[in-house]
């Protein structure tokens, strides 16, 4: 459970930062400017909210 959620808050800060580089809010990289890494990030964001709201829904069922 705990594994799970906090691969998942990784994978949204990278996930942000691969967004910011992407639209050109974050310089500093080769993937600054290219608009395939907004999208990219969009979609890791997305799937490090899944796994943080599958480890919460775990611990909020408790202990069988």
């Amino acid at each position: 459970m705990w594994i799970r959620g906090i691969v998942g808050i990784v994978l949204i800060v990278i996930g942000g930062v691969w967004t910011a580089q992407g639209s050109g809010a974050m310089h500093g990289s080769a993937m600054t400017g290219h608009s395939q890494y907004t999208g990219l990030g969009v979609v890791v964001i997305l799937i490090g909210l899944g796994l943080v709201g599958w480890a919460w829904r775990l611990r909020s069922r408790g202990p069988r």
